[in-house]
C-alpha cells in the first residue's frame, strides 16, 4: 500500500502519555538533581494554588512531543525545536502530543518539514508549544 507524499496542513499523528505518572518525576528529579520540591511534594504544589499534586519536569513534556515526532519520522530526524512552556503538567494528566505541518522545503539534500507542535493537556488545554523542524521521508513509495 502506498501512502501520499506529506502536505503543508497534515496533522502529525498524535502522541499520548495516558497518566502522567508521579513516580517518573520522581525519577526525573532524582537522575537531574534537581531540587525543586514540586516534583516530589504534594504540599509545595498546592501552595502554589495546584492542588494536591506534583508537576512534570519541563524536559519530560518535551519528550512526549520527541516521541511523536521520532514515532512519525523515526529517530535522528529532529533538525530544530523551540519549545514555550505556558502552562504546567500535572501528574495524573493524559497529555497529548500534536501537532501540524506548516511548510515544506529542500535544504542540504532533505526535505524538511516545518512543524508547530503542541502538547494538550485533557480538560486544560495548551501546555506547552512550539515549533520544530523535520527531516521527513518519502514514503509515498514504500511497499
Amino acid at each position: 500500500m502506498t501512502q501520499r507524499p506529506i502536505q503543508v496542513g497534515d496533522a502529525i499523528p498524535e502522541w499520548v502519555m495516558r497518566d502522567v505518572r508521579p513516580e517518573r518525576m520522581r525519577t526525573m528529579a532524582a537522575i537531574l538533581r534537581d531540587p525543586n520540591p514540586v516534583h516530589w511534594d504534594t504540599s509545595a504544589v498546592e501552595a502554589l494554588g495546584f492542588g494536591k499534586h506534583t508537576i512534570n519536569q519541563g524536559p519530560l513534556g518535551l519528550s512526549y512531543m520527541i516521541n511523536m515526532l521520532h514515532v512519525w519520522q523515526g529517530p535522528g530526524c529532529i533538525r530544530r525545536i523551540v519549545m514555550t512552556f505556558p502552562q504546567v503538567v500535572l501528574d495524573h494528566d493524559r497529555a497529548t502530543a500534536k501537532g501540524e505541518v506548516q511548510a515544506l522545503r529542500q535544504e542540504n539534500n532533505e526535505t524538511l518539514a516545518d512543524c508547530r507542535i503542541y502538547l494538550e493537556v485533557e480538560g486544560r488545554g495548551i501546555a506547552l508549544e512550539g515549533s520544530a523542524v523535520v527531516a521527513v521521508t518519502d514514503k509515498s513509495s514504500s511497499p
